[in-house]
Protein backbone atom coordinates (compact mmCIF):
# COMPACT_ATOMS: atom_id res chain seq x y z
CA UNK A 1 0.00 0.00 0.00
CA UNK A 2 1.20 3.54 -1.04
CA UNK A 3 -0.10 6.98 0.61
CA UNK A 4 0.54 9.80 -1.65
CA UNK A 5 0.12 13.50 0.83
CA UNK A 6 -2.32 15.89 -0.21
CA UNK A 7 -1.39 17.91 -3.32
CA UNK A 8 1.78 16.35 -4.09
CA UNK A 9 3.29 13.95 -6.61
CA UNK A 10 3.74 10.20 -5.55
CA UNK A 11 7.82 10.77 -7.47
CA UNK A 12 8.43 13.35 -4.61
CA UNK A 13 7.74 11.51 -1.97
CA UNK A 14 8.98 7.59 -3.24
CA UNK A 15 11.80 9.06 -5.90
CA UNK A 16 10.47 6.19 -8.42
CA UNK A 17 7.77 5.92 -10.98
CA UNK A 18 4.95 4.44 -8.95
CA UNK A 19 4.52 2.01 -11.93
CA UNK A 20 7.79 0.17 -11.60
CA UNK A 21 7.22 -0.89 -7.79
CA UNK A 22 5.78 -3.88 -6.21
CA UNK A 23 2.59 -3.21 -3.98
CA UNK A 24 -0.89 -4.93 -2.77
CA UNK A 25 -2.12 -1.60 -3.37
CA UNK A 26 -2.33 2.09 -3.73
CA UNK A 27 -4.14 4.81 -1.87
CA UNK A 28 -3.78 8.79 -3.14
CA UNK A 29 -5.41 11.03 -0.91
CA UNK A 30 -6.60 14.24 -2.35
CA UNK A 31 -3.75 13.80 -5.32
CA UNK A 32 -4.05 15.83 -8.46
CA UNK A 33 -2.61 12.13 -9.65
CA UNK A 34 -6.14 10.59 -9.44
CA UNK A 35 -7.33 10.92 -12.44
CA UNK A 36 -3.79 10.67 -14.67
CA UNK A 37 -2.09 7.67 -12.38
CA UNK A 38 -5.23 4.77 -13.04
CA UNK A 39 -3.88 3.09 -16.11
CA UNK A 40 -0.46 2.76 -14.71
CA UNK A 41 -1.53 1.08 -11.27
CA UNK A 42 -4.65 -0.98 -12.67
CA UNK A 43 -2.74 -3.70 -12.19
CA UNK A 44 -1.79 -3.01 -8.52
CA UNK A 45 -5.38 -4.99 -7.46
CA UNK A 46 -6.38 -1.88 -5.13
CA UNK A 47 -6.81 1.94 -6.45
CA UNK A 48 -8.39 4.09 -4.53
CA UNK A 49 -8.73 8.44 -4.22
CA UNK A 50 -9.95 9.75 -0.79
CA UNK A 51 -10.46 13.48 -0.52
CA UNK A 52 -10.97 14.02 3.07
CA UNK A 53 -9.17 13.02 6.59
CA UNK A 54 -11.67 11.15 7.37
CA UNK A 55 -12.35 9.08 4.09
CA UNK A 56 -8.27 8.54 4.40
CA UNK A 57 -8.66 7.45 8.16
CA UNK A 58 -11.39 5.02 7.45
CA UNK A 59 -9.50 3.34 4.62
CA UNK A 60 -6.41 3.11 6.71
CA UNK A 61 -8.44 0.86 8.68
CA UNK A 62 -9.91 -1.29 5.86
CA UNK A 63 -6.85 -2.16 4.34
CA UNK A 64 -5.26 -2.86 7.69
CA UNK A 65 -8.58 -5.02 8.75
CA UNK A 66 -7.84 -7.02 5.03
CA UNK A 67 -4.00 -7.50 6.23
CA UNK A 68 -2.35 -5.82 3.01
CA UNK A 69 1.01 -5.90 3.36
CA UNK A 70 2.18 -1.93 3.38
CA UNK A 71 5.92 -1.80 1.64
CA UNK A 72 6.12 1.69 2.07
CA UNK A 73 3.51 3.68 4.52
CA UNK A 74 3.88 7.33 5.40
CA UNK A 75 2.77 8.33 8.74
CA UNK A 76 -0.29 10.22 9.16
CA UNK A 77 -2.63 11.43 11.66
CA UNK A 78 -5.78 13.43 11.46
CA UNK A 79 -3.86 16.50 12.16
CA UNK A 80 -1.63 16.12 9.75
CA UNK A 81 -3.56 14.99 6.98
CA UNK A 82 -5.90 18.68 6.73
CA UNK A 83 -5.11 20.86 3.93
CA UNK A 84 -1.84 22.31 3.09
CA UNK A 85 0.13 21.01 5.87
CA UNK A 86 2.72 18.23 4.58
CA UNK A 87 3.36 14.94 6.95
CA UNK A 88 5.69 14.92 9.45
CA UNK A 89 6.92 11.13 9.12
CA UNK A 90 9.41 11.70 12.16
CA UNK A 91 9.51 14.24 15.19
CA UNK A 92 12.37 16.62 15.05
CA UNK A 93 14.86 16.09 17.83
CA UNK A 94 15.19 18.80 20.87
CA UNK A 95 18.48 20.19 19.40
CA UNK A 96 19.38 20.10 15.54
CA UNK A 97 23.00 19.34 14.29
CA UNK A 98 25.49 21.93 13.33
CA UNK A 99 26.43 22.46 10.20
CA UNK A 100 29.46 24.52 9.85
CA UNK A 101 29.46 23.57 6.31
CA UNK A 102 27.09 25.98 5.22
CA UNK A 103 28.09 29.36 4.98
CA UNK A 104 31.72 30.47 6.12
CA UNK A 105 31.78 28.76 9.48
CA UNK A 106 34.18 29.69 12.26
CA UNK A 107 35.58 28.94 15.80
CA UNK A 108 33.66 31.89 17.52
CA UNK A 109 30.37 30.41 18.10
CA UNK A 110 27.56 30.11 20.04
CA UNK A 111 24.56 27.75 19.48
CA UNK A 112 21.21 27.25 20.80
CA UNK A 113 18.82 24.20 19.87
CA UNK A 114 18.40 25.62 16.21
CA UNK A 115 20.31 28.23 15.44
CA UNK A 116 24.14 28.75 15.29
CA UNK A 117 25.20 32.72 15.77
CA UNK A 118 28.98 33.03 14.31
CA UNK A 119 30.98 36.00 15.52
CA UNK A 120 28.54 38.04 17.84
CA UNK A 121 29.49 38.62 21.34
CA UNK A 122 27.77 36.57 24.16
CA UNK A 123 25.45 38.86 25.12
CA UNK A 124 24.63 39.91 21.12
CA UNK A 125 24.27 36.01 20.46
CA UNK A 126 22.15 35.70 23.66
CA UNK A 127 19.36 38.16 22.79
CA UNK A 128 19.73 36.91 19.04
CA UNK A 129 19.07 33.63 19.99
CA UNK A 130 16.06 34.69 22.16
CA UNK A 131 14.74 36.38 19.45
CA UNK A 132 15.20 33.29 16.78
CA UNK A 133 13.95 30.32 18.82
CA UNK A 134 10.89 32.77 19.69
CA UNK A 135 10.01 33.62 15.92
CA UNK A 136 10.95 29.64 15.28
CA UNK A 137 8.90 28.55 18.24
CA UNK A 138 5.77 30.68 16.60
CA UNK A 139 6.00 30.15 12.92
CA UNK A 140 7.56 26.58 12.64
CA UNK A 141 6.15 24.98 15.77
CA UNK A 142 2.88 27.18 15.82
CA UNK A 143 1.81 28.14 12.68
CA UNK A 144 3.74 25.13 10.52
CA UNK A 145 5.91 26.92 8.75
CA UNK A 146 8.28 23.93 7.41
CA UNK A 147 11.84 24.43 9.47
CA UNK A 148 14.61 26.20 7.95
CA UNK A 149 16.89 23.36 9.41
CA UNK A 150 15.31 21.27 6.55
CA UNK A 151 16.79 20.98 3.18
CA UNK A 152 14.62 21.62 0.63
CA UNK A 153 16.36 18.82 -0.99
CA UNK A 154 15.15 16.58 2.02
CA UNK A 155 11.76 16.37 0.14
CA UNK A 156 10.01 14.30 3.45
CA UNK A 157 9.83 16.36 6.67
CA UNK A 158 12.03 13.64 8.49
CA UNK A 159 15.47 15.02 8.61
CA UNK A 160 17.91 14.95 8.96
CA UNK A 161 17.58 18.62 10.89
CA UNK A 162 20.30 21.11 11.19
CA UNK A 163 20.99 24.15 12.78
CA UNK A 164 20.67 27.56 10.98
CA UNK A 165 23.59 29.29 10.84
CA UNK A 166 23.66 33.20 11.21
CA UNK A 167 26.91 35.22 11.05
CA UNK A 168 27.23 38.65 12.24
CA UNK A 169 29.26 40.78 9.84
CA UNK A 170 30.33 44.39 9.57
CA UNK A 171 29.00 47.13 8.87
CA UNK A 172 29.42 47.87 5.30
CA UNK A 173 30.21 43.96 4.86
CA UNK A 174 27.14 44.38 2.57
CA UNK A 175 26.36 47.44 0.64
CA UNK A 176 22.98 48.63 1.01
CA UNK A 177 21.48 45.95 3.20
CA UNK A 178 20.96 45.51 7.12
CA UNK A 179 21.24 41.29 6.43
CA UNK A 180 21.11 39.16 3.81
CA UNK A 181 20.07 35.51 3.15
CA UNK A 182 22.23 33.89 1.38
CA UNK A 183 21.91 30.21 0.33
CA UNK A 184 23.81 26.68 -0.30
CA UNK A 185 21.60 25.52 -3.38
CA UNK A 186 23.29 22.05 -4.00
CA UNK A 187 23.20 21.13 -0.11
CA UNK A 188 19.29 22.83 0.10
CA UNK A 189 20.15 24.92 3.10
CA UNK A 190 20.27 28.78 3.30
CA UNK A 191 21.96 30.99 6.09
CA UNK A 192 21.95 34.36 7.55
CA UNK A 193 24.63 37.50 7.23
CA UNK A 194 23.25 40.41 9.59
CA UNK A 195 25.32 43.68 9.93
CA UNK A 196 26.40 43.91 13.72
CA UNK A 197 24.15 46.25 14.95
CA UNK A 198 21.13 45.02 13.65
CA UNK A 199 21.80 41.54 15.13
CA UNK A 200 18.94 42.26 17.76
CA UNK A 201 16.77 44.07 15.24
CA UNK A 202 13.45 42.16 14.84
CA UNK A 203 12.22 43.89 11.83
CA UNK A 204 15.91 42.73 10.40
CA UNK A 205 16.38 39.14 11.76
CA UNK A 206 13.05 38.41 12.08
CA UNK A 207 12.64 39.32 7.93
CA UNK A 208 15.44 37.39 7.24
CA UNK A 209 14.45 34.20 9.06
CA UNK A 210 10.93 34.46 7.17
CA UNK A 211 13.27 34.26 3.65
CA UNK A 212 14.88 30.79 5.25
CA UNK A 213 11.41 29.43 5.61
CA UNK A 214 10.49 30.22 2.49
CA UNK A 215 13.30 28.58 0.86
CA UNK A 216 13.21 25.71 2.84
CA UNK A 217 9.35 25.37 1.81
CA UNK A 218 11.25 24.39 -1.90
CA UNK A 219 8.03 25.20 -4.16
CA UNK A 220 8.89 29.16 -5.12
CA UNK A 221 12.61 28.20 -5.28
CA UNK A 222 13.90 29.57 -9.08
CA UNK A 223 10.09 30.54 -9.90
CA UNK A 224 10.91 33.92 -11.17
CA UNK A 225 7.51 35.06 -11.34
CA UNK A 226 7.09 34.61 -6.59
CA UNK A 227 10.51 36.77 -6.73
CA UNK A 228 9.10 40.10 -5.53
CA UNK A 229 6.88 37.88 -3.46
CA UNK A 230 9.23 36.70 -0.98
CA UNK A 231 9.92 40.20 0.00
CA UNK A 232 6.75 40.53 0.48
CA UNK A 233 6.10 37.43 2.79
CA UNK A 234 9.55 38.35 5.03
CA UNK A 235 8.03 41.86 5.93
CA UNK A 236 4.81 40.25 6.49
CA UNK A 237 6.51 37.64 9.34
CA UNK A 238 8.60 40.34 10.25
CA UNK A 239 5.24 42.70 11.37
CA UNK A 240 3.33 39.35 12.38
CA UNK A 241 6.22 38.85 15.18
CA UNK A 242 6.98 42.19 15.95
CA UNK A 243 3.28 44.23 16.16
CA UNK A 244 0.49 41.27 16.49
CA UNK A 245 -0.53 38.58 19.39
CA UNK A 246 0.01 35.93 17.28
CA UNK A 247 4.05 35.16 18.25
CA UNK A 248 3.26 36.71 22.47
CA UNK A 249 2.95 32.88 23.75
CA UNK A 250 5.95 32.10 22.07
CA UNK A 251 8.01 35.60 23.19
CA UNK A 252 7.09 34.67 26.79
CA UNK A 253 8.57 31.82 26.67
CA UNK A 254 11.82 33.27 26.18
CA UNK A 255 11.10 36.42 28.02
CA UNK A 256 10.52 38.61 25.77
CA UNK A 257 8.53 41.82 25.78
CA UNK A 258 4.94 40.27 23.98
CA UNK A 259 3.31 42.47 20.54
CA UNK A 260 4.10 46.06 22.27
CA UNK A 261 5.95 46.88 19.06
CA UNK A 262 4.64 49.61 15.97
CA UNK A 263 3.29 47.97 12.76
CA UNK A 264 6.17 47.97 10.07
CA UNK A 265 3.21 49.09 7.94
CA UNK A 266 4.23 52.03 5.33
CA UNK A 267 0.74 53.56 4.48
CA UNK A 268 2.39 56.66 2.41
CA UNK A 269 3.63 54.16 -0.07
CA UNK A 270 0.56 51.17 0.55
CA UNK A 271 -2.06 53.60 0.31
CA UNK A 272 -0.28 56.58 -1.20
CA UNK A 273 0.45 54.17 -4.35
CA UNK A 274 -2.20 51.76 -4.41
CA UNK A 275 -2.48 52.12 -7.50
CA UNK A 276 0.60 50.36 -8.38
CA UNK A 277 0.74 46.81 -9.10
CA UNK A 278 -0.44 44.63 -5.90
CA UNK A 279 2.82 43.53 -6.13
CA UNK A 280 5.31 45.64 -7.43
CA UNK A 281 8.86 44.57 -7.89
CA UNK A 282 10.08 48.07 -10.02
CA UNK A 283 13.46 49.50 -8.85
CA UNK A 284 13.48 52.38 -6.74
CA UNK A 285 9.98 53.00 -6.91
CA UNK A 286 8.45 49.46 -6.63
CA UNK A 287 5.91 48.60 -3.81
CA UNK A 288 6.85 44.63 -2.79
CA UNK A 289 8.73 45.14 0.45
CA UNK A 290 5.45 47.71 1.32
CA UNK A 291 2.52 45.04 0.07
CA UNK A 292 2.30 42.76 3.13
CA UNK A 293 -1.10 44.38 4.50
CA UNK A 294 -2.55 42.10 1.50
CA UNK A 295 -0.85 39.11 2.93
CA UNK A 296 -2.53 40.39 7.07
CA UNK A 297 -6.11 40.59 4.88
CA UNK A 298 -5.87 37.03 3.72
CA UNK A 299 -4.23 35.63 6.99
CA UNK A 300 -6.88 37.63 9.24
CA UNK A 301 -10.08 37.07 6.75
CA UNK A 302 -12.02 39.42 8.59
CA UNK A 303 -15.16 39.36 6.03
CA UNK A 304 -14.80 35.63 5.95
CA UNK A 305 -14.32 34.32 2.70
CA UNK A 306 -13.85 30.12 2.27
CA UNK A 307 -10.01 29.27 1.57
CA UNK A 308 -8.39 32.13 3.56
CA UNK A 309 -7.27 32.20 6.70
CA UNK A 310 -4.25 31.23 9.13
CA UNK A 311 -2.85 28.79 6.52
CA UNK A 312 -3.52 31.03 3.04
CA UNK A 313 0.22 31.67 2.65
CA UNK A 314 1.34 28.41 3.37
CA UNK A 315 -1.40 26.96 1.11
CA UNK A 316 -0.61 29.48 -1.61
CA UNK A 317 3.22 27.82 -1.66
CA UNK A 318 2.39 24.23 -0.80
CA UNK A 319 -0.15 24.37 -3.37
CA UNK A 320 1.47 26.09 -5.84
CA UNK A 321 2.08 24.31 -9.61
CA UNK A 322 5.27 23.01 -9.34
CA UNK A 323 7.84 24.23 -11.64
CA UNK A 324 5.30 26.43 -13.48
CA UNK A 325 6.90 29.85 -12.60
CA UNK A 326 2.98 30.84 -12.16
CA UNK A 327 2.55 33.92 -10.11
CA UNK A 328 1.36 33.51 -6.60
CA UNK A 329 -1.61 35.30 -7.54
CA UNK A 330 -2.87 32.35 -9.79
CA UNK A 331 -2.07 29.50 -6.54
CA UNK A 332 -4.46 31.94 -4.47
CA UNK A 333 -7.23 32.11 -7.24
CA UNK A 334 -7.27 28.20 -7.22
CA UNK A 335 -7.38 28.14 -3.26
CA UNK A 336 -10.27 30.67 -3.31
CA UNK A 337 -12.34 28.68 -5.82
CA UNK A 338 -15.45 29.75 -7.54
CA UNK A 339 -17.49 30.86 -3.73
CA UNK A 340 -14.98 33.82 -3.76
CA UNK A 341 -13.00 35.05 -7.09
CA UNK A 342 -9.90 36.58 -6.30
CA UNK A 343 -11.10 39.60 -8.01
CA UNK A 344 -13.88 40.06 -4.97
CA UNK A 345 -11.13 39.40 -2.59
CA UNK A 346 -8.54 42.28 -3.93
CA UNK A 347 -11.98 44.51 -4.48
CA UNK A 348 -12.72 44.15 -0.77
CA UNK A 349 -9.01 43.84 0.50
CA UNK A 350 -9.04 47.61 -1.22
CA UNK A 351 -12.02 48.97 0.19
CA UNK A 352 -10.77 48.00 3.93
CA UNK A 353 -7.26 49.24 3.11
CA UNK A 354 -9.39 52.44 2.89
CA UNK A 355 -9.10 53.00 6.68
CA UNK A 356 -6.90 49.45 7.14
CA UNK A 357 -9.65 47.55 8.90
CA UNK A 358 -7.89 44.28 8.23
CA UNK A 359 -7.70 43.08 11.82
CA UNK A 360 -4.50 44.49 12.51
CA UNK A 361 -4.95 47.28 15.18
CA UNK A 362 -1.29 48.73 15.40
CA UNK A 363 -1.59 48.93 11.28
CA UNK A 364 -4.73 50.55 11.96
CA UNK A 365 -3.03 52.51 14.38
CA UNK A 366 -0.23 53.85 12.11
CA UNK A 367 -2.62 54.82 9.35
CA UNK A 368 -4.58 56.66 11.90
CA UNK A 369 -1.93 58.84 13.01
CA UNK A 370 -0.27 59.21 9.64
CA UNK A 371 -3.55 59.73 7.20
CA UNK A 372 -2.98 63.41 6.62
CA UNK A 373 0.33 62.75 4.70
CA UNK A 374 -1.16 60.13 2.29
CA UNK A 375 -1.51 61.12 -1.11
CA UNK A 376 -5.45 60.59 -1.69
CA UNK A 377 -4.35 62.95 -5.66
CA UNK A 378 -6.57 60.75 -7.84
CA UNK A 379 -8.96 62.48 -9.93
CA UNK A 380 -9.45 65.53 -11.93
CA UNK A 381 -12.50 67.28 -11.41
CA UNK A 382 -14.56 67.79 -14.61
CA UNK A 383 -17.50 70.06 -13.11
CA UNK A 384 -20.65 69.64 -11.89
CA UNK A 385 -19.58 66.57 -9.85
CA UNK A 386 -18.14 64.11 -12.73
CA UNK A 387 -14.61 63.36 -12.11
CA UNK A 388 -11.98 61.42 -14.41
CA UNK A 389 -8.80 59.41 -12.88
CA UNK A 390 -5.66 61.10 -13.04
CA UNK A 391 -3.53 59.52 -15.80
CA UNK A 392 -0.46 58.67 -13.76
CA UNK A 393 -2.68 57.45 -11.32
CA UNK A 394 -5.17 54.83 -13.29
CA UNK A 395 -4.50 51.64 -11.10
CA UNK A 396 -2.73 48.91 -12.55
CA UNK A 397 -3.29 45.17 -12.52
CA UNK A 398 -5.15 44.37 -9.22
CA UNK A 399 -4.23 48.17 -7.90
CA UNK A 400 -6.83 50.69 -6.68
CA UNK A 401 -7.91 54.84 -6.10
CA UNK A 402 -8.53 54.97 -2.10
CA UNK A 403 -10.54 58.43 -2.47
CA UNK A 404 -11.91 59.77 0.38
CA UNK A 405 -14.98 62.23 0.06
CA UNK A 406 -15.39 65.83 1.25
CA UNK A 407 -18.17 68.36 1.28
CA UNK A 408 -20.53 65.64 2.38
CA UNK A 409 -23.79 67.79 1.97
CA UNK A 410 -26.89 65.45 2.11
CA UNK A 411 -27.82 62.01 3.92
CA UNK A 412 -27.33 60.27 0.82
CA UNK A 413 -24.26 59.63 -1.65
CA UNK A 414 -24.68 58.49 -4.81
CA UNK A 415 -22.13 57.26 -6.69
CA UNK A 416 -21.83 56.07 -10.74
CA UNK A 417 -18.89 54.47 -11.87
CA UNK A 418 -17.60 53.82 -15.59
CA UNK A 419 -14.88 52.33 -17.14
CA UNK A 420 -13.62 50.04 -19.91
CA UNK A 421 -12.51 47.24 -18.52
CA UNK A 422 -13.64 45.22 -15.71
CA UNK A 423 -13.25 47.16 -11.69
CA UNK A 424 -14.44 46.72 -8.72
CA UNK A 425 -15.93 49.75 -6.67
CA UNK A 426 -16.74 49.97 -3.38
CA UNK A 427 -18.59 52.60 -0.95
CA UNK A 428 -16.86 52.70 2.57
CA UNK A 429 -19.07 54.25 5.76
CA UNK A 430 -16.74 55.02 8.53
CA UNK A 431 -19.81 55.17 11.44
CA UNK A 432 -20.27 57.65 14.43
CA UNK A 433 -19.33 54.27 16.47
CA UNK A 434 -16.65 53.03 14.49
CA UNK A 435 -17.80 50.01 12.73
CA UNK A 436 -17.50 50.32 8.92
CA UNK A 437 -19.92 49.81 6.26
CA UNK A 438 -18.70 48.02 3.11
CA UNK A 439 -21.52 48.70 0.10
CA UNK A 440 -20.36 47.42 -3.42
CA UNK A 441 -21.43 48.89 -6.87
CA UNK A 442 -23.72 47.18 -8.59
CA UNK A 443 -23.51 47.66 -12.63
CA UNK A 444 -21.26 50.61 -11.75
CA UNK A 445 -23.92 52.65 -9.40
CA UNK A 446 -25.00 52.44 -5.71
CA UNK A 447 -25.57 54.72 -2.98
CA UNK A 448 -24.91 55.05 1.30
CA UNK A 449 -26.75 56.90 3.98
CA UNK A 450 -24.58 58.67 6.11
CA UNK A 451 -25.08 61.15 9.41
CA UNK A 452 -23.62 63.67 10.95
CA UNK A 453 -19.69 63.19 11.84
CA UNK A 454 -19.42 60.22 9.72
CA UNK A 455 -16.46 59.40 7.02
CA UNK A 456 -17.15 58.00 3.30
CA UNK A 457 -14.76 56.90 0.61
CA UNK A 458 -15.24 55.50 -2.91
CA UNK A 459 -12.35 52.73 -3.41
CA UNK A 460 -11.97 51.94 -7.40
CA UNK A 461 -9.72 48.55 -7.83
CA UNK A 462 -8.85 47.30 -11.04
CA UNK A 463 -9.85 43.50 -10.98
CA UNK A 464 -9.74 42.40 -14.48
CA UNK A 465 -11.50 39.18 -15.36
CA UNK A 466 -8.53 36.84 -16.48
CA UNK A 467 -5.12 36.74 -14.51
CA UNK A 468 -2.10 37.06 -16.22
CA UNK A 469 1.44 35.76 -16.02
CA UNK A 470 4.06 38.30 -15.26
CA UNK A 471 7.49 38.72 -13.22
CA UNK A 472 7.13 41.76 -10.92
CA UNK A 473 10.90 42.69 -11.21
CA UNK A 474 9.76 43.10 -14.60
CA UNK A 475 6.77 44.34 -15.54
CA UNK A 476 4.98 44.40 -19.10
CA UNK A 477 3.00 46.53 -20.82
CA UNK A 478 -0.17 44.40 -19.62
CA UNK A 479 0.49 44.30 -16.29
CA UNK A 480 1.48 47.98 -16.08
CA UNK A 481 -1.77 49.05 -18.18
CA UNK A 482 -4.26 51.65 -16.08
CA UNK A 483 -7.67 51.31 -15.83
CA UNK A 484 -9.40 54.49 -16.69
CA UNK A 485 -12.20 55.50 -15.59
CA UNK A 486 -15.04 58.42 -14.62
CA UNK A 487 -17.02 58.66 -12.18
CA UNK A 488 -20.32 60.99 -10.54
CA UNK A 489 -20.71 61.99 -7.56
CA UNK A 490 -24.45 63.31 -5.77
CA UNK A 491 -24.59 64.35 -2.47
CA UNK A 492 -20.35 64.46 -1.62
CA UNK A 493 -17.40 65.52 -3.98
CA UNK A 494 -14.18 64.12 -4.41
Amino acid sequence: MFLCIQGLPLQTHFGFDIKWSMCSGLILYNSPQCDTLKEDVEDFGCFVCVTSPFQLVKMLAVVSFLGFVALHVLSISIASALPATNTVLAAPPAVFTPNPKIGDGGSHYKDSAHFRIYGASDSVADSAIRMLEAAHTCFVEGIGWRSPGLSFRTLNNDGPWYKLNVYQVADGALPGAAAQTWTDHNAGFSFLKVVNKYMTEPGVVVHEFGHAMTYSEKNWVDQTRTGAWWETIANFIADTYISTPVCDKAKQAYNLPTSGGNSLIEVKKVIGDAHQVIVDGTANSGNYYQAWPFLAYITNNPDGYPGLGNQTLLNMIRKYNLNSNETPLHSLARLLGASAPIQKVVGRYWARMAYVDIGHPKAQAVFNSQRSSINFSNLDSNGNGRYTVKSARQPRYFGANIIPLKGITAETIGVTVTAGAPYTATLVVKRAGGAFQYTELDGGKGSVSVAAGEEASLVVANTPSQLIQFDPFSLTAEANKGLSYQVQLTGATA
